[in-house]
């Protein structure tokens, strides 16, 4: 039997979570015809990790709807939302979109997407306890509560390398690395042949910076959470599909559900 490639585990995940998603939409179709009124169980955790710890890798794991924050701010600006509209007025002022804005944004996606009830990722949201707290409060109202929170643990050296070398297709976001994932063709894109680009800030000097913001900003939201009960950290420096086994063992620590991807594999027998 050949060996199992990262690229074949990768598409055996996908393939759970799309079984599970459709799985999750008979099950709450049957919980509404027998009279309950209560969200049906699913997945809700959030990513937290510096530039270039693998979050966008990562975000198939364990949910069907990965969101990131800033992703879904300039989708709401782009739709010219209420929130869009609000959220525009300040960033054109200069301005930084204030927490009832972003939490806002998030209920609405959750309320909107019917991808989002099956589970969710949030990356980039919360960067304070502040956020964090209004985050609990909002879902507390939808009678939901977070189940993970994920560190992404990397040593500051190791990203400096890593996103130095990082290039990017513009208009896909498909990202490459020089070193551990270098395109076919030098800088050009695998899929469509378009010339990749380095962004100007993935330099050294930048990066240092960055990450010395992300850690003043993080280290109190890590320690809210570690004090809830849901942090759990993981090796970032590991390879993609470590990371993802990593993952999926902490997901499988949970009471069995019908939301809970570890739990599916297990039953399919690809349990590690």
């Amino acid at each position: 039997m050949a060996p199992l490639t990262e690229e074949m585990a990768q598409s055996l995940l996908d393939t759970v979570n799309r079984l599970e998603a459709r799985l999750q939409q008979v099950e709450a179709k049957l919980d509404g015809k027998n009279g309950s009124s209560a969200p049906s169980d699913s997945m809700r955790m959030i990513l937290i990790g510096p530039p270039g710890s693998g979050k966008l890798q990562l975000q198939v794991v364990g949910a069907p709807a990965a969101r990131a924050t800033g992703d879904m701010l300039r989708a709401q600006v782009a739709k010219k939302t209420s929130l869009g509209r609000e959220a525009k007025k300040i960033m054109d002022a200069g301005g930084l979109v204030n927490d009832e804005i972003m939490v806002n944004m998030i209920r609405s996606e959750l309320e909107s997407n019917p991808e989002c009830k099956t589970g969710f990722i949030l990356d980039g949201f919360p960067r304070t306890v502040t956020q964090a707290e209004k985050l609990d409060i909002m879902l507390d109202e939808r009678r939901q509560k977070l189940e993970h929170a994920i560190e992404l643990q990397i040593d500051d050296d190791l990203l400096v390398s890593r996103i130095t070398g990082r290039l990017v297709h513009p208009a896909s976001g498909r990202s490459y690395h020089k070193v551990f994932n270098p395109p076919k063709q030098p800088m050009t894109d695998d899929v469509t042949g378009e010339p990749l680009i380095q962004r100007s800030d993935d330099n050294a000097d930048t990066l240092k910076k960055r990450l010395g913001t992300y850690h003043d900003q993080t280290s109190p939201v890590v320690g809210y959470y570690k004090s809830t009960g849901i942090w759990k950290p993981v090796d970032a420096s590991q390879e993609p599909g470590k990371v993802w086994q990593s993952m999926l063992k902490y997901f499988e620590g949970k009471p069995a559900t019908s939301g809970s991807a570890g739990g599916l594999l297990n039953k399919l027998g690809l349990k590690n």
